[in-house]
């Protein structure tokens, strides 16, 4: 397996990426019951030759697929081919890291404007007066 380009100034040698053969879940009969097609990928982030910067950004990735100790795994069983599902590990790989890659487009705080503070308000009112229709009525 070649080394996985990312960009042009970033790449991850073969041997920082494991591959493991295993059977897929899911419905498929006696193929997905008989055949290893599913590829489960596991990349070390604190062992990879990536810039320290990226590591950092890439040890705070949201989701499930970042264990405990710094690992990225993966599993793609998409589809009934082995090399397929090795593909799309790859891929998936790939795109994690080049969006840890991508700057963070920064925020400038904007204020509301004077028509959306004038419906926020009559959202308020109106909610206000359907909530008083729902008080209990007095009787004289």
């Amino acid at each position: 397996m070649p080394a996985v380009i990312i960009t042009p100034s970033v790449a991850i040698a073969a041997g920082e990426i494991e591959l493991t053969a295993i059977r897929a879940q899911g419905p498929g009969g006696q193929n997905v019951n008989k055949v290893a097609s599913a590829i489960q990928l596991r990349f070390d982030i604190g062992a990879s030759s990536l810039p320290p910067e990226i590591k950092e950004k890439l040890l705070t990735i949201p989701g499930r697929h970042l264990t405990v100790d710094g690992c990225i795994v993966l599993k793609a069983q998409d589809f009934r081919d082995q090399g397929m599902n090795r593909a799309e590990a790859l891929r998936r790989l790939a795109a994690i890291i080049s969006d840890a890659i991508r700057p963070r487009r920064r925020r400038h705080a904007t204020r509301p404007s004077i028509a959306s503070r004038r419906r926020r308000l009559e959202r308020k009112n109106h909610r206000g007066r359907l909530k008083a229709l729902r008080a209990r009525v007095e009787e004289d």
